[in-house]
């Protein structure tokens, strides 16, 4: 019986590209199709890694974003209390101040050298409102409250000072301090009450 010479060429071609399939695989190296079901293993490995790590990046952004919130609100408490032990007392304060004003008053309304003439009532009377005053004074300092009491001659300061009127004077230059008609204060770093004053000008 004779062979097709054909058919025999077939036959070896094949056996050919079975052991050129297997070469591969023995020698260790991945073919397209190993490749293929090797990915297809671990099925979306690359992106869950990459979602993890973008849920861990926002989860600190967070964190940080809320201590940095957290250290803005126990600042932010910080200063208020301080601001309320140092200024709490401010509506208080200016009332005392017209109780400090009517005190100057009384005293600055007795004339000159009538205490000497007074009996010795009036003379009682006189120094316990000079030592009230003086007690108002010290309580006010040692609360803060400092008094403002410009000269005749000092500069007038608009963030000090309250202009009332105009004096027409040649005793000051013009534009400066002519007469203190009310004192002001200070508590702290904070006008509490601006000096009332006449401002010189020009006769």
């Amino acid at each position: 019986m004779t062979s097709d010479p054909k058919q025999f060429e077939t036959e070896k071609e094949d056996v050919n590209d079975d052991a050129s399939a297997e070469a591969p695989a023995a020698a260790g190296l991945e073919t397209p199709a190993m490749e293929e079901a090797a990915g297809e293993a671990v099925p979306g490995g690359a992106s869950r890694e990459a979602e993890l790590e973008a849920e861990v990046a926002d989860l600190k952004d967070k964190l940080l974003r809320t201590m940095a919130d957290m250290e803005n609100t126990r600042r932010r408490a910080e200063r208020d209390r301080a601001e309320a032990a140092k200024y709490g007392a401010t509506s208080f304060a200016r009332d005392m101040l017209q109780i400090a004003d009517n005190l100057h008053r009384a005293l600055a309304s007795l004339p000159e050298g009538a205490r000497d003439g007074a009996d010795e009532s009036v003379k009682v009377l006189v120094e316990g409102v000079e030592l009230t005053e003086r007690s108002l004074l010290s309580a006010f300092e040692r609360h803060g409250i400092t008094p403002i009491a410009p000269q005749p001659g000092e500069k007038f300061d608009p963030n000090q000072h309250e202009a009332m009127m105009e004096i027409p004077t040649d005793a000051v230059d013009p534009g400066t301090v002519a007469q203190v008609l009310e004192t002001g204060y200070m508590m702290s770093d904070r006008l509490l009450r601006a000096a009332r004053v006449g401002v010189a000008r020009k006769p």
